[in-house]
């Protein structure tokens, strides 16, 4: 498998799934920053220009939510991606809440910030943004509870998304409820997750040395 990814974006969920899984798999660093992701050939393998892109034989799979149940699916020993039916519900319920509800309006501030053109942006979006993700943040909070993980207290790729969402909001300067900040320490410290950040550091160094016009 190949995963076309840069740090600092959702790359960082496939590569913590596929750590979770203990699959073989080679990163291929796309600079955003340096447009990489607009190029002829990474186009080609997906026209929207976004990572991560997950690459298994003739499969190409995009979106983050997709990838992590696609790698919870492909190693089911993982326990990645629930098998009975109900935690299954319950997980997808989570996923689609989670990349919905609590990302869209960290992704809203972050677009109207830097990513869309200036003449795109509104100013004023991010007061109202806030709220929508404060409003979602509480709803997680009440359904953890005091669980240790989203589905059944198990660790699943829905705790994947929702750390990774959750370190996004620390990172734009929000106060969690204090029940989520401990969770998002703990699923951040897991070893796989720790490994995963290294993976995309180093295929970043890596890129870079081979190429010097991409520091």
């Amino acid at each position: 498998m190949k995963l076309y990814g840069c740090h600092n974006t959702r790359s960082l969920r496939a590569a913590w799934a596929l750590e979770e899984a203990g699959a073989p798999y080679d990163y291929s660093f796309v600079d955003l920053l340096k447009g990489e992701g607009r190029r002829e050939g990474f186009l080609a393998i997906n026209p929207a220009g976004k990572v991560p892109v997950l690459v298994d034989g003739d499969l190409v799979l995009t979106e983050s939510g997709a990838i992590v149940t696609y790698v919870g699916e492909r190693y089911p020993a993982s326990l990645l991606a629930p098998a009975d039916v109900r935690e299954r519900a319950d997980y997808l319920r989570w996923c689609f809440f989670i990349e919905t509800e609590l990302e869209q309006p960290l992704w809203t501030i972050a677009k109207h910030r830097f990513a869309l053109p200036k003449e795109r942006r509104i100013a004023g979006v991010e007061q109202t943004a806030a709220w929508e993700f404060e409003a979602a943040a509480a709803l997680l909070d009440r359904g953890l509870g005091d669980r240790d993980a989203l589905v059944a207290g198990r660790f699943s790729a829905a705790d994947i998304l929702a750390a990774h969402t959750l370190a996004w909001a620390r990172s734009m300067k929000f106060a969690l409820p204090t029940r989520l900040e401990s969770y998002c320490t703990r699923q951040l410290a897991r070893p796989a997750t720790q490994r995963a950040v290294a993976r995309e550091k180093a295929a970043a160094e890596a890129a870079r040395t081979t190429d010097p016009a991409r520091s």
